[in-house]
């Protein structure tokens, strides 16, 4: 019975374990990427002109992409607050995050667990993510329902005309 139980809870698990690796991300990145420069675990990329950076830990099994976005210390009150709300709203795989004095658009996985599409999704989300900061603060085309004050919806509203839509990379 023991058997069975372990079974039945580590196949699936292995079965869907994706395994990625630093030189997978790097295939990944070259292919995405306008242009890109570093060594395995440490990228720097762009993307339709804007900057990336990826940084992994194999040893750990953590990586992340990220982008830098503003000085943090130019943000005002609105800003901060709207970055928030999309955070828990509309950011969804990624997250908007300050450190040394930069606004990032940060994505953080554990490495393996990734597939080439997750990849994939995951620099679009930090791209979309980073240029609509300051305007509909979207990664993708979802966001999740919360409340939403109604001037808000109408300021959006009228700033989807200068903002692009949401495509895949």
């Amino acid at each position: 019975m023991k058997k069975l139980v372990f079974f039945l809870l580590f196949v699936p698990f292995s079965i869907f374990c994706q395994n990625m690796s630093n030189e997978k991300l790097q295939t990944i990145y070259t292919t995405v990427s306008d242009s890109i420069q570093g060594d395995l675990g440490g990228w720097q990329f762009f993307v339709k002109e804007i900057p990336m950076m990826s940084i992994t830990d194999e040893n750990h099994n953590r990586m992340r992409i990220i982008s830098p976005i503003a000085d943090s210390n130019n943000l005002n009150e609105e800003l901060i607050k709207a970055a928030l709300v999309a955070n828990f709203h509309t950011a969804l795989d990624v997250k908007y995050a300050v450190s040394d004095g930069v606004l990032w658009s940060v994505f953080i996985h554990p490495l393996k667990e990734l597939s080439e599409e997750q990849v994939k999704n995951a620099v679009s989300q930090v791209y979309y993510a980073h240029i609509n900061f300051g305007t509909t603060f979207t990664s993708t085309s979802l966001s999740f329902p919360g409340s939403v004050n109604k001037d808000d919806i109408k300021k959006e509203e009228e700033k989807k005309d200068a903002v692009p839509e949401f495509r895949k990379l």
